[in-house]
């Protein structure tokens, strides 16, 4: 494993050993051509919980590894699963990249934009938004069944300058060059 990529895993600080020791294994003998770390810390009704998910580029594949922490099967015990997703590199069928720019009049070449969204599909996961479909007349009242879309959904990560910090947002960015330079011109 790049020593960088070990040294952004301890960074993060969310459970390095476990998340070095699965990367570890996931990479094996390929050499690390780029990475992404993002720690993520969320909240609701009763719990802090947090995330992390480790985007890694090797010579044929691209492997996401995701990290929570939950609650354990014992009362008060605390534990944390790894989740490791691999794509061959050519089989990656679309990457789309979204940059969210507050004040865009502002903006100026060089800048960061306020957020990526780096969106990659490989069909495994399939995401379906339906929602109640309308004729366009407000007073309709018949059932005009739904409508909606089917999207690819095998890795989303969005990171904002607000909540990351610019500097990963720039990372995001940096990798997102760097997996499509690797998955490149299909012939």
């Amino acid at each position: 494993m790049s020593h960088t990529l070990d040294q952004a895993v301890a960074v993060a600080g969310y459970y390095p050993a476990l998340a070095s020791s699965v990367l570890r294994t996931a990479i094996a003998d390929e050499a690390v051509h780029a990475h992404f770390v993002h720690a993520e810390t969320t909240f609701d009704d009763r719990e802090v919980r947090r995330h992390m998910t480790v985007l890694v580029v090797t010579d044929s594949r691209l492997i996401r590894v995701h990290m929570d922490d939950g609650s354990g099967h014992v009362e008060g015990a605390h534990e944390a699963s790894a989740t490791v997703e691999t794509a061959l590199l050519s089989s990656i069928s679309n990457m789309a990249m979204t940059h969210v720019v507050h004040e865009p009049e502002k903006f100026g070449d060089g800048d960061t934009p306020s957020e990526l969204v780096l969106a990659v599909g490989w069909g495994v996961h399939s995401r379906i938004e339906l929602e109640p479909a309308t004729c366009g007349d407000e007073s309709c009242e018949a059932d005009h069944g739904y409508s909606g879309g089917i999207t690819g959904d095998d890795t989303l990560v969005r990171v904002s300058a607000i909540a990351d910090g610019v500097e990963t947002v720039r990372a995001l960015g940096d990798f997102a060059a760097a997996l499509q330079r690797s998955i490149g011109p299909r012939g």
